[in-house]
């Protein structure tokens, strides 16, 4: 084996291993990264050729951590690993759209990329090092890439930027950065913040590159000392130059002129282009009828390829030239803007935002606690009370298609959206609270558009949102070679796909609290980075107006069909006691009050929620629970049950599990030979009012009489302690006794 070990240092000084040579040697490509007791597999193969007709780049990504890395079981009944879970899938979408740019873009070969976890101990977080890992990978092969990129996080904790920070590092940290850039441009960002400056993500983003520089400066060591940075030759593209040359005269400028008229309709531009484009097919096979049908096919596949070139560089040409856009608008200008809330009768919150031709159907429903969410992954076993979904249907993009379940940009997306809302819903909120985001219709950022019509449907169904939070896409056109650019704000789709960057952030009025980007250029400064962050604050904050235009603040009252919730605090001990065994008496509480009861136990206190359709019901249960865990109080009279009968008295149950000794003398003010002579059976209530607490033994004395008016005339006997006898001469004879009052005036029971 030839085995070879790199290292590279964190800025803290922990130390990252790349070693290769050792295991996965069938594959073009195989990395192992270490860190600590973090230990990450990646590899990567590559088909010799490309699928006939492929016209793209067939890249995929996958990431999966092993449950045996933590010394964990999975769940489920089959105790194995099974598709990718959401948080797979993200980590996934974060390597691919830093590797994707850097390929060539005539290589279409099918490239497989995966990323295994195999060892970690909760420490540090693996998400972090997999685009290093697969990167490295790549650099181990000689799979043609354009240069070795790396992932870091960066967050911002007491006021420093600390990357790839631990897990328990995270807790304290106000931003959550992940960067993938290559020794010379960052390439992709993604992170969460809670309500930032835009410089100080700048700073983020910095800190992030000078970690980066070093790990690709690392691979490019590798690549060297192996052999494999000559790379594969490839030849997946066949082309007529002469024919490219032929479509850029005949095309170019009825492109560029479409560019500029200004069409804001999705459709007809659709439309016209392919009619440009038709007409050049119509008229090349009317000129090579010589062409025999499966050589036409060939040269129509060309022709599709060499008009898209022209339909981007005239687009692209048009903004540099003259600052219009392909819809008219300005760089900076905003699409028209729609909104409304509650148009859905029943839905606790709904709204519909659109803007240009982007439109969210979003709903807000509001649960319990058993509705939150499970988090069940190799380091992350939590529970999620903030959920949202997002959905986009073919038809919102006009495609006659079905619709196969959930793909990985509907998690991608709806997971930024999140980010941007998830800080502004209140701890202490007791709902559970899930947002659905139906795309309707699609022309440019709907996860932004996802974003705004989640805030209205929050706040229309009462969440008490801090503040309320907007989004906006920003893009970029940059040649090659030229100083001059263009920033645009909220892109179309077309300008997404043929400009150079797609920059999401979303934020309320104080600051950022979630972000996207995606560079598809070299040489992207940190000067432009900021005058778009700058731009997109603008744009957001005209879009934040819009939105409070439509509900300035959360409605003050939940709506009829919300379920009530009330939430409170009881002693840690009484848990138990609440519960009963089995689950008995919190089962029996739900029966008799039609509420839904939960409890747990969180910061040493037992956190209860109570929630029913109505009040009468939760007010019944709590009270119930109020019982059960109040504390008897001398002094205070209850409603008591008679749960057994003794000769000396009867043992009352003054509170749910208390129960206290109700001695025959104290039943009443007459005197008594037996309890039932009082007419009082187990089962019976009775008003007892706590005389004392005995403090050694904890027992609780009782009395009915205190309740009772005393008769009139009536004298107390002083009781004497057992065993006390008076002056000697004082006792009287065994005989002698004074006969029973008939009319037991008083009580003589000691």
């Amino acid at each position: 084996m030839n085995v070879i070990t790199k290292t590279v240092q964190l800025p803290d000084g922990r130390t990252i291993s790349i070693e290769t040579g050792k295991v996965a040697k069938q594959a073009d490509g195989a990395a192992v990264l270490r860190m600590n007791n973090t230990v990450l597999l990646a590899t990567v193969c590559a088909a010799k050729e490309a699928v006939p007709g492929t016209d793209f780049m067939p890249l995929q990504v996958d990431y999966r951590e092993q449950y045996s890395a933590a010394g964990r079981f999975p769940g489920g009944f089959t105790k194995r690993e099974g598709k990718a879970n959401d948080d797979e899938i993200l980590t996934s979408r974060l390597v691919d759209r830093v590797l994707r740019p850097l390929f060539p873009s005539d290589y279409h070969c099918e490239v497989y990329v995966q990323v295994m976890l195999l060892s970690a101990d909760g420490v540090d977080q693996p998400d972090a090092l997999a685009g290093f890992a697969a990167s490295a990978a790549m650099a181990c092969s000689d799979i043609p890439i354009e240069c070795p990129i790396s992932e870091v996080r960066v967050a911002r904790i007491n006021g420093e930027y600390v990357v790839d920070p631990t897990f328990e590092q995270m807790k304290n940290a106000d931003m959550d950065i992940m960067v993938g850039a290559t020794k010379d441009n960052i390439m992709m960002v993604e992170g969460e913040m809670d309500e930032v400056s835009e410089q100080d993500l700048i700073g983020a983003l910095k800190a992030a590159h000078e970690a980066i520089k070093p790990m690709c400066v690392l691979q490019e060591e590798l690549s060297k000392e192996l052999g494999t940075d000559v790379k594969r030759e490839y030849d997946d593209e066949t082309n007529d130059e002469e024919l490219r040359q032929q479509v850029r005269e005949q095309t170019y400028d009825k492109c560029y002129a479409e560019a500029q008229s200004g069409d804001a309709d999705k459709k007809h531009r659709e439309e016209t282009y392919d009619n440009i484009k038709q007409e050049f097919v119509d008229a090349y096979d009317a000129q090579h009828t010589d062409l025999s049908e499966e050589d036409l096919e060939e040269k129509h596949a060309e022709i599709d390829r060499y008009f898209a070139d022209v339909q981007r560089d005239s687009m692209r040409r048009s903004v540099l030239d003259t600052g219009k856009r392909m819809d008219g608008r300005a760089c900076n200008e905003i699409r028209p803007i729609w909104c409304e809330v509650s148009p859905l009768p029943m839905p606790h919150g709904s709204a519909i935002f659109q803007r240009g031709e982007t439109m969210s159907l979003s709903t807000c429903t509001l649960g319990t606690k058993l509705d939150e969410k499970m988090v069940d992954d190799v380091l992350n076993k939590s529970y999620q009370r903030f959920l949202l979904h997002y959905n986009f249907p073919p038809f919102c993009t006009g495609e006659a298609k079905a619709q196969r379940g959930v793909g990985r940009r509907e998690i991608g997306h709806g997971h930024l959206a999140w980010r941007a809302l998830k800080g502004q819903i209140p701890e202490d909120f007791p709902y559970t609270v899930r947002l659905v985001s139906q795309i309707l219709e699609s022309n440019g950022s709907s996860s932004m558009a996802t974003v705004c019509a989640g805030t209205l449907a929050l706040m229309d169904a009462g969440v008490p949102m801090k503040k309320p939070v907007s989004g906006i896409a920003m893009g970029l056109i940059k040649n090659p070679g030229e100083d001059k650019y263009a920033i645009l704000s909220d892109i179309l789709g077309d300008e997404d796909h043929l400009g150079d960057m797609d920059f999401k952030t979303t934020g309320t009025k104080d600051g950022l609290t979630a972000t996207q980007m995606d560079i598809k250029c070299d040489g992207l400064s940190f000067e432009i980075l900021e005058k778009a962050l700058m731009q997109a604050k603008e744009g957001r904050e005209y879009i934040l107006g819009k939105l409070t235009d439509t509900i300035a603040e959360p409605r003050k009252e939940l709506k009829p069909q919300v379920p009530r919730i009330e939430a409170f605090d009881i002693p840690k001990e009484f848990i138990g006691a609440v519960i009963g065994p089995g689950g008995k008496i919190i089962q029996q509480m739900q029966e008799d009050t039609g509420a839904t009861i939960t409890i747990d136990e969180t910061d040493g206190v037992g956190k209860v929620q109570v929630s029913a359709p109505n009040k009468e019901s939760i007010d019944a249960a709590m009270a119930k629970i109020r019982a059960i865990v109040a504390v008897p109080e001398v002094g205070e009279t209850y409603d008591g049950i008679v749960k057994s009968i003794m000769p000396y008295g009867c043992f009352v149950e003054i509170l749910p599990g208390k129960e206290g000794l109700l001695h025959i003398s104290e039943i009443a003010w007459k005197r008594l030979e037996t309890v039932e002579e009082a007419g009082i059976k187990e089962g019976d209530h009775i008003q007892v009012k706590l005389l004392e607490i005995d403090p050694k033994t904890g027992k609780y004395k009782l009395s009915h009489r205190v309740l009772e008016d005393k008769p009139e005339g009536y004298v107390e006997r002083p009781r004497r302690p057992r065993g006390e006898r008076g002056e000697r001469g004082d006792r009287r004879p065994r005989g002698d006794r004074r006969p029973r009052r008939e009319n037991n005036e008083h009580n003589d029971n000691d």
